[in-house]
């Protein structure tokens, strides 16, 4: 309907023009119709002014439009301008359309500032930079720990707060580090993790981090009372039976108090006495491979990093193993992602693959047809290599604690091995767990992040 009026519109304007070229035209030779020619080109100027105004008057409002939502200026209004009948719905759809981007930005800024007021309430520290340049966003908790303001560019955060900026750039993405920071006269434990992406062509950095000292120091207290226990249990088993000993040796070597003299000691005193001295030598060589066992789990090396074959790494173990393994009966089978290599110390993790096949060969010794699988995959975020066993499984109940150092469920077991190979997972920023159903066997996982 609007292009309709529009064309008629047009076409009389047209119309006209022509008539007055006619006119103009007409008298153009008659030299007393002067003024006449001169008001005649006066009009006909006009009428093509006219005509090039109203043909290009819709060009010029979308030109506004777009140039308002170009600049986010939706002040601009289109309405209670005298165009014409033919130009009201033109001049509805423009008004609604800037209605509607006002909306949206009304909108956005609503949702942005509710995104403020969430991030502000939490107790983490959060700050986004753009491009490495721009800091769009640091909410309040991350002012409150660095003891700044919010400065606008990354290179102001690194002249008001220069360490944070350096432990921020070299941590990898997505991985967590903890650092000791201070703040005035506290010490604070920051847990600091970095994560990069690209969002619209934009390289964005969201570092979150948290103070978490008063939870470290819970889990320290607790760490130390479970290791309390765990050592005065130990002791206590080796000292009882020495003290005991002791007190049969000074009974034997005593008479009411005095001591015995050479040749009151028979045969049989004497045994009894080298039977002492024995017990207690052997709970001593206990007490110092206790003692041993527990140096261990505090001299883990550094790692010696190298890219392995993983199936070349459990091609190896097969051939380590096979001979104990077919000893006791059980069925071998390796399963190895073809071309799958992983980053790590091999001989540690060796040595965690020969902790966890023995064990498994234990959980196997009833097993009427014993089978333990090695297998390597990988997904999109973690390559795995496992070791499963269709043993006896663990107690639900023990789930909670094979990975505790010296717990074991073995009456002649340390109980270091597993609380020993987690640690030396946990170096190669990995983990080790466990998914085990009572009577259906066990896996054991060894996890390695990309």
């Amino acid at each position: 309907m609007v292009s309709k009026r529009f064309a008629i519109l047009v076409i009389l304007r047209i119309i006209l023009l022509v008539v007055t070229i006619t006119a103009l035209a007409f008298i153009f030779a008659k030299t007393e119709l002067f003024f006449n020619q001169i008001i005649l080109l006066g009009i006909i100027v006009l009428q093509v002014a006219e005509l090039i105004r109203f043909v290009t008057y819709t060009n010029r409002e979308l030109a506004r439009l777009l140039l308002a939502i170009r600049y986010a200026d939706f002040s601009i209004s289109f309405k209670g301008k005298k165009h014409g009948k033919s130009f009201v719905e033109l001049q509805n759809a423009l008004v609604e359309i800037v209605e509607a981007f006002k909306k949206v930005s009304v909108e956005k800024e609503a949702q942005f500032k509710f995104l403020q007021v969430i991030v502000n309430t939490m107790r983490i520290g959060v700050v986004a930079v753009k491009e490495e340049h721009t800091i769009e966003l640091m909410n309040q908790e991350a002012e409150e720990i660095l003891g700044i303001k919010k400065p606008n560019y990354l290179k102001q955060l690194k002249q008001l707060s220069p360490r944070f900026v350096a432990e921020t750039e070299e941590t990898g993405d997505n991985e967590r580090k903890l650092i000791e920071w201070q703040k005035q006269e506290k010490k604070l434990q920051l847990s600091i993790q970095v994560n990069r992406l690209k969002i619209l062509n934009y390289r964005y950095s969201i570092i979150t981090f948290q103070n978490i000292k008063s939870e470290i120091e819970q889990k320290e207290i607790e760490a130390w009372h479970k290791l309390i226990r765990i050592l005065t249990h130990e002791i206590m088993n080796s000292i009882t039976p020495v003290t005991s000993m002791t007190e049969t040796m000074i009974m034997l070597l005593e008479d009411q108090g005095q001591p015995k003299h050479a040749e009151a000691l028979d045969d049989e005193t004497l045994e009894d006495l080298r039977f002492s001295l024995k017990t207690i030598q052997k709970r001593s060589e206990g007490l110092l491979h206790f003692v041993e066992d527990y140096r261990k789990l505090t001299r883990i090396k550094h790692l010696a990093l190298e890219t392995v074959e993983v199936e070349d790494l459990l091609g190896s173990m097969e051939i380590l193993m096979k001979a104990e393994l077919e000893k006791n009966g059980i069925q071998l089978t390796i399963q190895s992602q073809p071309g799958l290599k992983i980053k790590m110390d091999r001989k540690l993790i060796e040595q965690i693959l020969l902790n966890l096949i023995t064990n498994a060969r234990h959980a196997l010794a009833n097993q009427s047809a014993p089978q333990l699988t090695l297998k390597a995959f990988s997904n999109a975020n973690t390559k795995f290599i496992a070791v499963t066993d269709n043993g006896t499984g663990i107690d639900p109940a023990k789930m909670d604690q094979i990975f505790i150092p010296f717990y074991s469920t073995k009456a002649e077991g340390s109980g270091i091995g597993l609380s020993l190979s987690k640690q030396i997972m946990k170096k190669h920023k990995g983990d080790l767990s466990v998914k085990s159903t009572l009577g259906e066997g066990a896996t054991f996982q060894l996890e390695f992040l990309r």
